[in-house]
């Protein structure tokens, strides 16, 4: 270990008793008091999560959550803030102006999972901040039991609620609701959900997604310019393309100067080769029906 990690692990450990501890030591009371059961390795992720946050683990700030990790097919462990973390980030700020009473949709009594519950179809929790002009905003959150209950799990896969969400079905979902309001309110807090929230769905491991190299086009050659130009006339004045159309095909493929685009842009501005312009066109009916007109006309008969 470095002097500068040394010292900067005494530092934080100076203020937390039990960051001073012995490893070994702080992890058998950790088991014994907190996580009974938990694994060692998974019982130093909470250690090192509380060290590098401030936190005093013997608080329990954070929680261990077991999780189905589909990629190992196996449950894993995963250290997730609890909403006790959320309330004393919030009342430390010096912002807290409380929170109100949950407040609870109406009673749901269905079968989930094969299993008979009742339980509210939502809950709303109403967080309080005190602003920089003085005032008090508030912060609501309404969050839907059904999409935030723990399924049992287990090898049978089972989607009816676990033992927590079965005997405390309104205490569970007024703290999810609470831990979305106290977010809205605070959210230096922390974007992470709590382990309120997380317990009994499923690891998501997150994905990096990479675009594969673009080869970068390389100038329209002014060879294929010039020979292709005749081509590119026809098509603008028998109006199956416009220029823009040509160039946005051209820039599929290649770079172009800005030369270049003008002398296609212009191809709308010029009448084709042995034909006249379209201003001249009506010219030349009228002269054309005139003449008709005249040789049409009886001898003696004046225009």
């Amino acid at each position: 270990m470095s002097t500068a990690i040394a010292q900067r692990s005494a530092t934080q450990s100076s203020g937390v008793p039990a960051l001073a501890m012995d490893e070994k030591e702080l992890i058998d009371v950790l088991r014994n008091s907190l996580y009974p059961g938990a694994a060692d390795q998974s019982i130093k992720l909470v250690i090192g999560y509380c060290r590098a946050s401030g936190l005093d683990p013997m608080q329990k700030p954070v929680h261990i959550v077991p999780m189905w990790d589909r990629n190992t097919s196996a449950m894993r462990d995963v250290v997730m803030p609890g909403i006790g973390l959320y309330r004393v980030q919030a009342a430390r700020s010096g912002d807290y102006a409380g929170v109100s009473e949950p407040e609870f949709g109406p009673d749901v009594t269905a079968k989930v999972g094969g299993v008979e519950i009742t339980y509210p179809s939502w809950c709303k929790v109403i967080v309080k901040r005190l602003m920089s002009n003085g005032s008090v905003a508030e912060f609501a959150a309404t969050e839907r039991w059904l999409e935030n209950y723990a399924v049992k799990g287990g090898k049978e896969k089972s989607v009816a609620p676990n033992a927590m969400w079965m005997r405390r079905p309104y205490a569970q979902l007024a703290k999810c609701a609470e831990a979305q309001a106290l977010r809205k309110a605070f959210p230096e807090i922390s974007a992470q959900p709590t382990a309120e929230e997380m317990e009994g769905r499923e690891f998501e491991p997150i994905t990096v997604i990479t675009e594969p190299a673009r080869s970068i086009p390389g100038p329209y050659p002014e060879a294929k310019m010039t020979d292709n130009l005749p081509a590119y006339t026809n098509l603008v004045k028998s109006g199956a393309k416009t220029p823009d159309d040509i160039i946005k095909t051209i820039k599929s493929k290649y770079t172009m100067t800005a030369e270049q685009e003008k002398r296609i842009t212009d191809l709308a501005a010029k009448p084709a080769a042995g034909k006249p312009a379209p201003d001249e066109w009506g010219d030349a009916y009228d002269k054309k029906a005139a003449a008709k007109t005249q040789n049409e006309r009886q001898p003696g008969e004046e225009g």
